[in-house]
């Protein structure tokens, strides 16, 4: 197990996210300000800001899989750490949307970008 792995937990390769989501296993949980988010996002995925994660986490539902995105992977490492001490099921995106993105993986809106 990598010092990463033990640091922020189990992560997935943005490839895996991508097919994880396709058969609708997973849902993505972006971590970043808002601004961060309207720029450029993965489809579908649910905003909620690493600095209002514990006043919100009521609004994730036990039993689902997430995966937690941020811009590059530390803010969301530290949210799926929390999460998952309150029995949430989250693994961490490698690489965040800057390995998403280098990976040549949709950004929404089109033409959105990492900011």
């Amino acid at each position: 197990m990598g010092l990463l792995s033990l640091l922020f937990g189990p992560s997935i390769q943005p490839e895996a996210a991508l097919e994880a989501l396709r058969a609708r296993e997973a849902v993505v949980l972006d971590v970043r300000e808002k601004h961060e988010w309207k720029a450029g996002r993965i489809a579908g995925s649910k905003n909620v800001p690493l600095s209002k994660l514990h006043a919100r986490a009521g609004e994730l539902e036990q039993g689902r899989r997430y995966i937690a995105v941020c811009r590059s992977g530390a803010r969301s490492g530290r949210a799926a750490a929390q999460l998952r001490k309150s029995g949430y099921d989250v693994v961490n995106l490698r690489g965040g949307m800057l390995g998403w993105a280098r990976a040549g993986l949709p950004v929404d809106p089109r033409g959105g970008r990492v900011v």
